[in-house]
């Protein structure tokens, strides 16, 4: 790495050391292209030590492996965040891969035919820029009124560890995406009375259907169009589910897979959720209205006295804040037009940004390595004169 009056310069600078993060670092070594890594935080993949302790992946581990380093036999089928965060140390271990840890990249800007990044720490001056940094960069926190005069505790997702603080108390999960659903499981397995916020119509999905991991049948259905795909799914779920209506839930209008690809909302994949309503042992809620001083009174006009209540809520990305100049890289929602693939910005890439049917950590290594041989092959390609 070169250095001109304190700016170190190099070929590709790849921001996030999460799975993305990594798996861009790890093809680019293969292909013999000149990187630096940044991480804003002190350790690697920070986002997966902060996740509540129950976490599992609910993608497969045969499909899960990042880019020439597959999981280990020897983990279970659906990996512990534990075993998931050991992986992810094994994989930066075996290429060689060494975050310059405390560098949050506060800026990047076009500048002279490459990239000019500011962080706290320093400058960096690259004539590609790869940004990792997820969609979890930021917890989204949505205030209704009274919230201020509510007290008990309120705490994001991100904030959540365990239910075991929670024993024997009432608790209000708010979101019924994946992290919602598995911390209600949570919430009962410590104890507590969990009650769970739906606002609209929902789709779920399996983790396994007839004994077939569902990644295994999203790979597969991928390659028809989504509405055909829902089609022939649609029988196996209501074979597995039933009659949604009869736990309180309203079947979205769409399936899973076109509500990705229009939505990008990745449906609730069932590990236990659905058996505690069918059981009553966790109570569907309405939308929220406002919070009181005990609890919170929802969109039906009943009240509910909680002593917590979990955000399950979300996160947002922060690439406008990064980049500034964001025209074309982001739709009219404020989403990624693109993911894997060059940008509208000469040689600006995002990784781990497209929200796949074929899961998350999957898409990451099919776009690094793509992103990988883009580079290699525009890095080395020879720089036209000027005319």
């Amino acid at each position: 790495m070169g250095s001109a009056a304190g700016e170190m310069s190099t070929d590709v600078a790849v921001v996030g050391s999460g799975p993305a993060g990594l798996a861009v670092a790890a093809c680019l070594r293969r292909a013999g292209v000149d990187f630096v890594l940044l991480e804003k935080e002190a350790v690697l993949a920070p986002s997966w030590r902060r996740h509540y302790q129950r976490l599992h992946l609910h993608t497969d581990r045969s499909h899960s492996g990042l880019p020439y380093f597959p999981m280990p036999r020897t983990y279970p089928r659906y990996p512990s965040r534990l075993q998931v965060i050991e992986y992810l140390e094994a994989y930066a271990k075996a290429f060689s891969l060494a975050p310059r840890f405390g560098e949050e990249v506060v800026e990047a800007r076009r500048q002279e035919g490459a990239w000019a990044l500011k962080t706290a720490a320093a400058r960096y001056r690259v004539r590609a820029l790869v940004l990792a940094t997820g969609y979890n960069a930021t917890p989204v926190r949505p205030h209704w009124p009274g919230m201020e005069g509510y007290q008990g505790v309120v705490l994001h997702s991100s904030e959540y560890t365990s239910g075991e603080r929670f024993r024997g108390q009432d608790v209000l999960v708010v979101g019924f995406g994946n992290s919602g659903g598995e911390i209600a499981i949570d919430l009962f397995e410590q104890g507590a009375r969990p009650s769970i916020v739906v606002r609209g119509a929902v789709n779920l999905l399996p983790r396994e259907l007839l004994g077939i991991p569902i990644l295994t049948w999203a790979i597969a259905l991928s390659k028809l169009p989504p509405k055909v795909a829902d089609a022939l799914a649609a029988p196996l779920l209501r074979m597995t589910f039933g009659d949604l209506s009869r736990l309180g839930l309203r079947k979205a209008p769409v399936g899973a897979l076109t509500e990705l690809n229009t939505r990008r909302h990745v449906p609730l994949i069932d590990v236990g959720t659905v058996a505690l309503l069918r059981n009553k042992q966790l109570q569907l809620r309405p939308a929220i209205r406002a919070f009181t001083k005990d609890g919170v009174l929802f969109e039906d006009g009943a009240e509910a006295a909680y002593q917590a209540v979990v955000l399950a809520t979300g996160y947002r990305h922060r690439l406008a804040q990064v980049l500034g100049d964001v025209d074309g890289v982001l739709d009219a929602a404020g989403q990624p037009r693109t993911s894997g693939r060059e940008t509208s910005l000469p040689q600006l890439y995002l990784c781990g940004f497209y929200v796949a049917p074929t899961g998350m950590l999957r898409e990451a290594g099919v776009e690094a390595r793509r992103i990988a041989k883009d580079l290699s092959a525009s890095l080395r390609a020879p720089v036209p004169s000027a005319a």
